[in-house]
């Protein structure tokens, strides 16, 4: 077995056991976030929406797909996600939202891309989603096709994420127009903060710890 299924075989036991949750998400938390997350799951009225971790073999490392957002009026134009969106009518549930999505943003078939588990739910209170973020990988680096909704993606090698150096502190702009110091991953030029941070925190604990 090489090191890419390897890695896999070992992400997918862990994802069927009791996930960190809240205190790894909380870990990559703004400020001003913390006391709302701890008491807050959601409000009825959330919009339900799923996002795909999507691991893959890369450069003699393993990667992990992101996308830096288009400019747009949302509340997250041009920052760093993971390929994602709302729920549809049509999507039979969120795991076919989170493909279906991945493949609108990416060209990312469906039908290649293995499904191992689910982190932590997440609300996100500005663009007001509750947010299942699917865990998966395909078995190839994808070339992928440029998009609207996309300024460019980021294909990140899991050891530049586990860097010693990272987190680290920076100032952002938020959508209310006012700055403030956020925890995050500075990465390839891009700061990835807020809820994208938060999964990202949540899976790396679920990886090394």
């Amino acid at each position: 077995m090489d090191a890419f299924s390897t890695f896999v075989s070992f992400l997918g036991e862990k994802l069927q056991q009791p996930l960190p949750g809240l205190d790894a998400q909380l870990r990559l938390a703004p400020v001003s976030r913390i006391k709302e997350l701890k008491n807050v799951t959601g409000p009825l009225h959330a919009l339900e929406s799923a996002v795909l971790a999507l691991f893959f073999p890369y450069k003699n490392d393993i990667g992990i797909l992101l996308l830096k957002r288009a400019a747009d009026n949302s509340v997250h134009s041009r920052q760093v996600s993971f390929p994602g969106g709302k729920k549809e009518n049509s999507d039979a549930d969120l795991q076919e939202t989170a493909l279906r999505e991945t493949f609108e943003e990416t060209g990312i078939p469906a039908d290649e891309i293995h499904v191992l588990g689910t982190l932590s739910r997440l609300y996100i209170r500005p663009s007001n989603f509750n947010v299942l973020p699917y865990v998966g990988y395909i078995d190839y680096d994808p070339v992928l096709q440029s998009n609207a909704e996309v300024e460019r993606p980021l294909k990140v090698a899991l050891s530049e994420l586990t860097n010693p150096d990272l987190p680290v502190e920076r100032t952002i702009k938020g959508h209310d127009g006012k700055r403030y110091p956020v925890p995050c991953y500075d990465i390839q030029g891009e700061i990835i903060w807020g809820a994208t941070a938060m999964m990202l925190s949540e899976l790396l604990a679920v990886i090394l710890e």
